[in-house]
């Protein structure tokens, strides 16, 4: 582990995706496929020390990554966001006899108290949508499109 994370907030998620560990690892660090449960667009595939952007076109939002760390199968580290939203974000593989455990951690969240445990609740849920995602992609060829229609055009905050 790069950093101990658990001296703050940190937002966790994890799920089996029942996928060999190649497969659950390459749907992360390759755009061809997280595309297709996640963001819509990457300047480029995962490389340690390599900065990339991932861009959500549906949101006309786009967030600059720096790879930290790519443990072939077994663990992805990543800064991601600008100033006092940039975070750290794990991924940590596990391979079980039903497939892989995907777990995911990201911390380093900024602001008043209010306002970090905002954030680590919505990249909670963020993160629960991008397991949830994947595995209907990777199981099923299914796409779910659960990023896409978390926030739908026309639906004011608060509704």
């Amino acid at each position: 582990m790069i950093h101990d994370p658990f001296d703050r907030p940190t937002a966790k998620s994890g799920m089996l995706i029942r996928k060999p560990v190649a497969d659950v690892f390459e749907a992360f660090i390759n755009p061809d496929v997280t595309t297709r449960f996640w963001f819509t667009h990457s300047s480029g595939r995962l490389e340690a020390g390599q900065h990339r952007e991932w861009r959500w076109d549906m949101y006309d939002v786009k967030v600059p990554v720096w790879v930290k760390l790519i443990d072939p199968h077994r663990k992805i580290v990543i800064e991601w966001g600008e100033g006092q939203e940039k975070t750290t974000a794990e991924w940590t593989f596990k391979t079980l006899a039903q497939g892989t455990y995907v777990e995911i951690i990201n911390y380093g969240f900024q602001g008043t108290p209010d306002e970090i445990m905002n954030q680590v609740a919505d990249s909670t849920g963020g993160f629960h949508l991008v397991l949830a995602g994947l595995k209907a992609y990777l199981e099923h060829n299914i796409r779910l499109n659960l990023i896409a229609d978390r926030f739908p055009a026309g639906l004011q905050e608060g509704q």
